[in-house]
């Protein structure tokens, strides 16, 4: 098979499973893990695939794509930002993990992934298997309660250590960040030393 043709076989898998691991794809082409990353650095380089925490997953093509972020519309470049890709594969970005997870609550039937990046290396994270510290005592400028993205639960308690706040899983985070929500208008809203710790 010529490295083309395994290049459209492994978007073809892809489109189908969402996320593969170099391994799988070794076994299943018959070739090298060498073989699949030189068949896969021309898909990443014109942006059709994306190396994972889990392995590669396809870049969806994006519908009237905007920097804004989908939930408050704030500018959503940024390192803190969190992509939505939904089953029509549209994709939606948001400023801030405090954003993709409101958003994610409201969407949540249409969502196929929520990606991520963790805040200490900056790779890309499935946000479902992130760990979450709300109300650090660090301001990034971000929406409030801010919230800060961890790969691993070690790292997020040592960051605790010297900045404080409190963690939570995916679903405890999107929990603990409605609950700090309600009654502010929007998500500038200052915490007003307010914090509730847990």
């Amino acid at each position: 098979m010529l490295p083309i043709e395994r290049q459209q076989q492994i978007l073809t898998w892809l489109e189908l499973e969402e996320t593969l691991r170099v391994t799988e794809l070794s076994k299943r082409l018959g070739v090298s893990e060498m073989t699949v990353y030189r068949d896969l650095r021309p898909l990443i380089e014109q942006q059709q695939v994306v190396k994972t925490s889990n392995g590669i997953t396809l870049i969806p093509q994006t519908f009237g794509t905007s920097n804004l972020c989908s939930y408050c519309h704030k500018d959503s470049n940024s390192r803190l930002s969190v992509q939505l890709i939904k089953l029509n594969q549209q994709v939606e970005n948001t400023c801030c993990a405090h954003c993709g997870l409101l958003r994610y609550k409201d969407i949540e039937a249409e969502v196929s992934q929520i990606i991520s990046r963790d805040f200490l290396k900056d790779t890309t994270i499935s946000a479902k298997a992130a760990t979450f510290l709300l109300n650090t005592d660090i301001q990034l400028n971000c929406c409030q309660p801010q919230v800060i993205v961890f790969d691993s639960m070690k790292q997020a308690k040592q960051f605790q250590t010297g900045f404080g706040g409190n963690i939570y899983n995916f679903a405890e985070a999107i929990k603990a960040i409605k609950e700090e929500m309600d009654g502010k208008i929007d998500c500038h809203s200052k915490n007003n030393g307010t914090s509730t710790s847990k």
